[in-house]
């Protein structure tokens, strides 16, 4: 089963975005390890994809630890060998929950740019604004890469847990309500609402099979 696509992820960004203005209103700056409380009305189907929307916005947070930690040092953001490694490693996730690995494995590499979309933001924002540059410098190794790691573990099960939704036809808008959702709770800006955009055109499936 091959992910099907969304148009594109300008058109998520606008309904993640119409989505979150138009129910909340506009999301606060977002900060690492900061959350709303869901709101009351929060819907049945909001909720149906925001096990998946919430954990790749609690990814997109992370982004800004790790450009912290790479910023100013000779390591890349771009690193080949390690994506490749996670995409292996969601494979055999994904075989052992019956999820197709190439599908899993699409949605992780979407995850991926969107990191990478928010960090290489960052870097021009602080190169442009020696101000705002990173007073500290997180532990990549210790700190932040073992919070990425357990969103690896949780978001192919969460994948598995959301497969007939994802596989529906309302996937696209539902996707869009759960993703203004976890906009909203995870306090995204607009920089993160970007990142969310780029990271969603996979999560859609095709039809069961």
């Amino acid at each position: 089963m091959r992910p099907r696509r969304l148009r594109s992820p300008l058109t998520v960004l606008g309904a993640v975005a119409t989505a979150t203005a138009l129910a909340l209103g506009p999301a606060a700056p977002a900060t690492a390890g900061t959350q709303r409380p869901a709101p009351a009305g929060r819907t049945a189907t909001a909720l149906g994809l925001t096990p998946v929307t919430d954990l790749l916005a609690q990814r997109l947070l992370l982004a800004d630890k790790v450009a912290a930690a790479k910023y100013g040092t000779d390591t890349p953001i771009d690193d080949p060998v390690r994506e490749a490694q996670i995409l292996d490693d969601v494979r055999a996730r994904a075989t052992s929950l019956g999820l197709d690995p190439d599908a899993v494995a699409a949605v992780f590499r979407d995850q991926i740019e969107a990191n990478k979309l928010v960090q290489r933001a960052l870097y021009a924002r602080w190169n442009a604004h020696p101000g705002e540059r990173p007073t500290e410098r997180p532990d990549l190794a210790r700190e932040v890469r073992p919070a990425l790691d357990r969103i690896t573990t949780g978001l192919p099960a969460a994948l598995r847990d959301t497969e007939r939704a994802r596989s529906a036809p309302s996937c696209g808008p539902r996707l869009a309500t759960a993703a203004g959702w976890s906009a909203y709770t995870h306090r995204l800006d607009a920089l993160h609402l970007e990142g969310l955009g780029r990271a969603l055109p996979s999560v859609c499936a095709g039809r069961p099979r």
